[in-house]
């Protein structure tokens, strides 16, 4: 399914919060996932990933090129002139003829491009005040403020490290900071990116999640705004938080006993991605 975003305005999304609440979640993810790459040997790399026909070394290929989309985005924003690339971009189909040149490259030579992608992006970020975290730049889901495009950065990325780790054997690291702001992005991104489609929710739903304590409001209309409103008399979807993030980010079931209306949002990204069974 080729995205359709939305240009020109931001007005679609939003997520309640500080303009800066993503640079520190966004900095120690990255730097933290370097670091347990750094530790793999070259029989590690070559092992399965949780995504589908991925090895590890492809998940970070992946995020070698989102990276360098992200730096290229902001830059392009702050320049007052955001992309327009995704226009046409399919992120079931397209992914995987990105990383198709890299599968020739060794694993330091992968984990090399992904530490200065990762410079190049969190540099872009650093360097940012109130007013260049609400500059328009583009992401997936079109024309977002910057700070909404590092928390579909932080979420893309939290999540394929689990990818990566999972299969290893080794616990990821769950900071409690990241846990929430992914969740909070994770049940808004499937939503924005079906704006419009024929067979999309539409109205008010509830998050209630522990292991941290995580509660809000989704309000899905023609724009998804996650509200930090308690979520009284909603369809509410509960459970630990991070169980919460991998159903919403289709690499779980949905929780046993999770409301329809939440099967039907969770069908959303799983549309997009063409992936199907977990709903």
């Amino acid at each position: 399914m080729k995205l359709a975003p939305r240009y020109g305005t931001s007005e679609f999304l939003a997520v309640d919060g500080r303009p800066d609440d993503q640079r520190t979640v966004v900095t120690r993810q990255r730097r933290r996932l370097e670091e347990n790459l750094a530790g793999l040997d070259a029989d590690a790399w070559a092992s399965a990933s949780r995504c589908d026909g991925w090895t590890i070394q492809d998940v970070v290929a992946h995020l070698v090129g989102v990276n360098g989309f992200w730096e290229a985005s902001v830059a392009a924003g702050l320049a007052g002139a955001p992309t327009r690339i995704l226009e046409r971009f399919d992120p079931a189909a397209h992914p995987p003829l990105i990383i198709e040149p890299m599968r020739g490259l060794t694993p330091h030579e992968v984990l090399g491009q992904f530490v200065a992608s990762n410079d190049g992006f969190l540099g872009a970020l650093a360097v940012l005040d109130d007013d260049g975290w609400s500059t328009l730049a583009e992401s997936p889901a079109g024309h977002v403020s910057i700070r909404m495009l590092a928390a579909h950065a932080l979420w893309d990325a939290w999540v394929h490290e689990r990818d990566v780790m999972i299969p290893l054997g080794v616990a990821p690291t769950e900071e409690p900071d990241e846990v929430a702001a992914s969740l909070r992005y994770a049940a808004a991104v499937g939503p924005v990116l079906a704006l419009g489609a024929s067979d999309a929710f539409v109205g008010d739903l509830g998050v209630v999640a522990g292991d941290p304590d995580v509660s809000f409001t989704l309000t899905i209309s023609d724009a998804v705004h996650v509200r930090d409103v308690p979520p009284v008399g909603l369809p509410c979807l509960s459970g630990p938080a991070v169980d919460l993030v991998e159903a919403l980010s289709v690499r779980a079931p949905m929780p046993v006993g999770a409301p329809d209306e939440w099967h039907r949002h969770a069908r959303c990204l799983a549309t997009v991605f063409d992936v199907s069974g977990r709903t």
